[in-house]
């Protein structure tokens, strides 16, 4: 795509710091780390999001994500690893190509991602379950 920074960088015309790289995947230093050793991980080929991400290009990002993961865990020596990916503005997606951030978390960082949690009105579960099953069976 001709405006999107994360396949800029897939052509190189952007430089990063990458950290892995196969011929459907690349993994690169987020510029703005939550942690430092926050790294990214993104299809080569342009998707948008979870939602038009080719199933074979969704396995290899995640086969990859793993595999850094552990990497990341073992070079910051952290104590934990919060794997993230938004799909869409109000989901705080702000590059609109499919990535996935891979966080080292450290005790006593000083992070959260606490957020306040809602409650079902009687019967209304059973009623999101149904439209979701139904909807799967499409």
């Amino acid at each position: 795509m001709e405006d999107c920074i994360f396949c800029k960088i897939v052509e190189g015309k952007i430089p990063s710091e990458k950290v892995f790289e196969n011929p459907k995947i690349l993994a690169f230093l987020d510029i703005n780390p939550i942690n430092k050793g926050h790294v990214l991980v993104i299809p080569k080929k342009h998707s948008e999001n979870i939602f038009d991400i080719a199933e074979e290009d969704l396995k290899e990002v995640m086969l990859a994500a793993k595999k850094i993961s552990n990497a990341v865990k073992k070079a910051t020596k952290c104590t934990g690893i919060n794997m993230m990916q938004g799909n869409g503005k109000s989901a705080s997606q702000v590059i609109m190509h499919f990535h996935m951030h891979i966080i080292p978390r450290f005790d006593n960082d000083n992070l959260s991602f606490h957020w306040e949690t809602k409650k079902y009105a009687e019967n209304e579960m059973e009623e999101f379950k149904e439209n979701i099953l139904i909807e799967l069976k499409k």
